[in-house]
């Protein structure tokens, strides 16, 4: 079937990933299934925004069981541009592609900024990101020039227009063929633009179309936050933290005890990366070797983080002889 031809379901079946039991029973090996399952358990979901290969592997081998792939970071590390909407649906879908092959079962939120264009296009990104192996994604409602949400000068489109963004990826989702646990979540950047009350309105409209987790950017305080909580319950709600951005920097534990299910961090890995190459490369400038920075990491070790082990093992149970020494 053609991504863009949108079959009309029953709703018993455009509604009928929320009667299942997700609350039980083993975790799924499906990524889609096991962040639901992870929405529905006790617990905050804490997701590190990754940037690239290796500020996933470092994310996983850290110990976190749901990763985010930040559009900022993914502008940065792809593009080397600011996240000014640059980076394109293909751009985005790549990444995704190579991060949800590192752990084909682990949970990976992806940005979608606002759908890449209309109905039609909203529909495709669905559909590329569940291909890609992402677990679920969010849409917003800036204009289509967005900006990062953490900046000033945001524009927002009409509450009519962020209801069709959200019905079209709803839409799309169910319309995967054999039925899909993806998950779809609505981020509305209006509370800095028309107030807090007309946030809520959207978040509350997203919900009604069947966004299945709420997120507002750039929430300001703990009040807010815990506003947000009790005037969407029962729907999860999503927090961004940005260190230096608009939302304070609440701790995992900070936001869990405000009622929030998700956090992510969006800068988590890109913002270090930079400082740590930025010394690494003044030292090298200045001393002429890179031994210092490399702090006693050599090809192997590095390669180890990497998923060397892996590689070697798969290749000595084929019966490979390519890496019997390495």
């Amino acid at each position: 079937m053609s991504p863009l031809r949108l079959v009309a379901l029953p709703l018993t079946s455009i509604r009928g990933s929320n009667s299942r039991n997700y609350a039980d029973g083993p975790w799924s090996t499906n990524p889609a299934t096991r962040l639901r399952q992870m929405l529905a358990r006790p617990g905050i979901i804490v997701a590190p925004g990754i940037c690239d290969g290796i500020s996933a592997r470092c994310a996983i081998e850290a110990g976190f069981e749901c990763l985010y792939q930040s559009g900022a970071a993914t502008t940065a590390s792809r593009l080397g541009q600011p996240d000014l909407a640059i980076a394109s649906l293909n751009d985005f879908c790549e990444a995704a592609e190579m991060v949800c092959s590192i752990d084909p079962t682990l949970p990976v939120i992806a940005d979608a900024d606002t759908g890449f264009g209309g109905p039609a296009n909203i529909a495709r990104t669905v559909t590329k990101y569940a291909r890609a192996g992402v677990a679920g994604l969010h849409i917003e409602d800036q204009v289509q020039t967005k900006r990062c949400g953490h900046l000033l000068g945001k524009q927002v489109v009409s509450r009519e227009e962020f209801v069709t963004r959200i019905r079209a990826a709803v839409i799309a989702r169910d319309s995967i063929p054999g039925g899909s646990d993806f998950v779809i979540i609505g981020r509305t950047d209006s509370a800095q633009v028309l107030g807090m009350d007309e946030a809520l309105i959207r978040l509350k409209l997203a919900a009604d179309e069947g966004a299945d987790v709420l997120f507002i950017e750039g929430v300001k305080t703990k009040q807010l936050l815990e506003l947000t909580v009790k005037t969407l319950a029962p729907k999860p709600v999503l927090v961004n933290v940005i260190s230096g951005g608009l939302t304070p920097s609440f701790t995992s534990k900070d936001a869990e005890a405000m009622g929030a299910k998700i956090i992510i961090f969006s800068l988590a890995s890109c913002v270090p990366m930079v400082h740590a190459i930025r010394a690494a490369m003044k030292s090298l400038r200045e001393t002429g070797t890179d031994f210092a920075a490399a702090q006693g990491m050599g090809p192997r070790e590095f390669f180890e983080v990497m998923g060397l082990r892996d590689v070697v093992n798969l290749d000595s149970k084929a019966g490979g002889t390519a890496f019997a020494s390495i």
